[in-house]
């Protein structure tokens, strides 16, 4: 029996390589997400919401800790200390792809998650799914169930899944494990007298998408599109070797997989929301759906997210996130917010929303930049797509990737690459494709130097100067240590490789 009590639980569902025009209810006619779809017309659908670095391992930390890349010291996909060979099942060791994971490090030891203050207030928190932030075996960050995949991406049809701190090797579908485990939880969480947390972190839609990776009855949904919800563009000269790429009938293949797996994605969580309405605990809950980072499919002629190209991108399809909230009698249904908004101030939104009030009592040595939006959820502080902004003063996102630098507003981007270049400013009133670089352009030098000077203000009052990412000699293809005294010879950082290698 469900006993009511004050805090709302929370369900956290996060994709992987989700781009935010890739969901029906963002406008893409082609996809199939009726269930997702479904949660933002009975809750609140954020337009601009953004990632706090284009990458996986980054994005993710700073969802957490509430800290940017430079402060955590997390600034790519995390390649190598995620599984410790001491911990693997006997001959998994020899499978090459577990080579490079010789040590287990713990890339978030000495921050504090959101997660560990909703443990304190009373909270059980539950994780199903990928976690990719180091020491996989090892539960952390306050959760006390801990199902996850033994290093960052995995096939979808034979993942290396975490169960009771041993590593096996499973011959099922990927999303529809992670679901099975998270209905699991949710059942059991849904008995106790106190709330729960559910971290349910999806693999989906991140690749392989060759077709013997996904079950055949999604994939059909798509062997008759033609994927006209995505750009076919020439090749982007600065692509990189990170992600499967293709054109003509290459490329619908690919999309097929990409697609196929969204909507298999969909269908979990579809059983989720219907287990929390079973249990009879919908109302007593929020559920929250985004995706680490974004992703082009071919958008700007790029495959993969803010390491599909070398220099490291920022376009708004690497940045941009989907964003769903929805609490049924708490969270004004059907709404959408056109307000700036980022993965940073998740932290502190959660923790008001939860009823946790920080104390500033300066015991946390690093100020987190993030700015609680519960208000606008809320509907005590609404900017929707036809109000004022009202989250901040002025509304400004900051985004990271090693030394490249992202400065955004509604109308303008600067993007700054330390410490050569290439630069780039866009009008996005004008062009919200980003097709034109107006950072020689002479009229707007002005403007450039206030965007400098505010970017590198806003870094430097956060950052910790061990993990400045300025110094750091990150390629896209994946961090291999920890950060103590800052990369300054690039030892913490795959090199490019010599050859085209796809990569996570």
């Amino acid at each position: 029996m469900h006993t009511q009590h004050h805090r709302p639980n929370i369900v956290f569902i996060l994709a992987d390589d989700l781009g935010e025009w890739a969901l029906g209810c963002s406008g893409n006619e082609e996809v199939k997400t009726p269930h997702l779809d479904r949660l933002a017309a009975e809750g609140m659908r954020f337009s601009n919401f953004f990632c706090t670095s284009p990458v996986c391992s980054p994005a993710r930390a700073s969802i957490l800790t509430g800290h940017i890349p430079s402060q955590h010291g997390v600034h790519d996909w995390i390649r190598a200390g995620n599984i410790e060979a001491a911990g693997l099942e006997e001959g998994l060791a020899t499978l090459p792809r577990f080579q490079d994971e010789s040590l287990a490090t713990s890339y978030l030891a000495g921050q504090t998650g959101y997660t560990e203050k909703l443990v304190a207030a009373g909270y059980t928190c539950a994780l199903s799914g990928k976690w990719h932030l180091g020491s996989s075996l090892t539960p952390q960050m306050g959760f006390s169930r801990w199902y996850t995949i033994a290093r960052g991406g995995c096939s979808y049809m034979e993942p290396d899944m975490v169960v009771d701190g041993q590593i096996k090797l499973e011959r099922h579908y990927v999303t529809d494990l992670i679901t099975r485990q998270a209905l699991r939880d949710m059942e059991d969480l849904a008995k106790e007298r106190h709330p729960f947390y559910m971290s349910v972190h999806y693999t989906a839609p991140h690749s392989p998408w060759n077709r013997e990776e996904h079950p055949e009855e999604y994939l059909r949904l798509y062997d008759s599109c033609e994927f006209h919800s995505v750009p076919e563009l020439p090749p982007h000269p600065d692509q990189s070797p990170t992600c499967p790429q293709g054109q003509g009938e290459a490329r619908k293949e690919l999309l097929r997989g990409y697609y196929a797996s969204i909507t298999a994605m969909d269908a979990g969580i579809g059983q989720l929301l219907e287990q929390l309405t079973q249990l009879g605990i919908r109302e007593q809950t929020l559920v929250i759906f985004m995706s680490d980072n974004g992703m082009n499919m071919g958008h700007h002629g790029v495959w993969g997210k803010g390491n599909g190209t070398f220099p490291l991108n920022m376009y708004d399809t690497s940045v941009k996130v989907p964003a769903l909230f929805s609490h049924p009698g708490r969270i004004p249904a059907g709404q959408i917010c056109a307000e700036l908004v980022s993965q940073y101030d998740l932290y502190p939104t959660i923790l008001e929303y939860a009823g946790i009030h920080e104390e500033n009592s300066g015991t946390e040595k690093e100020p987190r930049p993030g700015s609680s939006f519960a208000g606008i959820l809320l509907g005590s502080a609404a900017g929707t797509e036809s109000g004022a902004s009202t989250h901040r003063e002025e509304v400004v996102i900051y985004d990271e990737y090693g030394p490249v630098r992202m400065l955004r507003t509604a109308d303008w981007k600067y993007i700054h690459r330390y410490p050569y270049g290439p630069h780039e400013l866009y009008d996005l009133t004008h062009d919200p494709g980003e097709e034109h670089n107006l950072i020689q352009e002479p009229e707007h030098q002005g403007r450039i130097q206030v965007f400098r000077k505010r970017l590198g203000e806003w870094f430097q009052s956060y950052l910790h100067p061990e993990r400045d990412g300025v110094y750091c000699a990150v390629t896209g293809f994946g961090q291999l240590s920890r950060l103590s005294a800052g990369d300054r010879e690039g030892r913490g950082f795959q090199d490019r490789p010599s050859r085209d290698e796809p990569t996570s």
